[in-house]
């Protein structure tokens, strides 16, 4: 079963963090394969369950994307010097 899919008294209680989005994305990585695997056999009305799954996963991590692009960044690069316009530079 998808880790996408959480019980309705547990949704919005779920920490994410990398290894959640792991497993999503190598859960996408056999969907895919089965999903190729059915195509190819001419199985297309069994990919539908597949695909079906896949979708809320990418929907999913988009959303996680998204939030997380909103929050401040809390990692600093050390080799990163802020730049200064001064006048008189082209």
């Amino acid at each position: 079963m998808s880790v996408v899919f959480v019980p309705k008294r547990q949704r919005g209680k779920a920490q994410i963090n990398q290894e959640t989005i792991q497993r999503l994305l190598d859960e996408n990585e056999q969907l895919v394969r089965c999903i190729t695997e059915y195509m190819q056999k001419g199985r297309a009305t069994e990919c539908v369950q597949y695909q079906q799954i896949l979708h809320r996963n990418i929907v999913y991590l988009g959303t996680i994307a998204d939030a997380s692009s909103d929050l401040p960044s809390t990692t600093t690069t050390l080799c990163e010097e802020p730049s200064v316009s001064r006048a008189g530079d082209v």
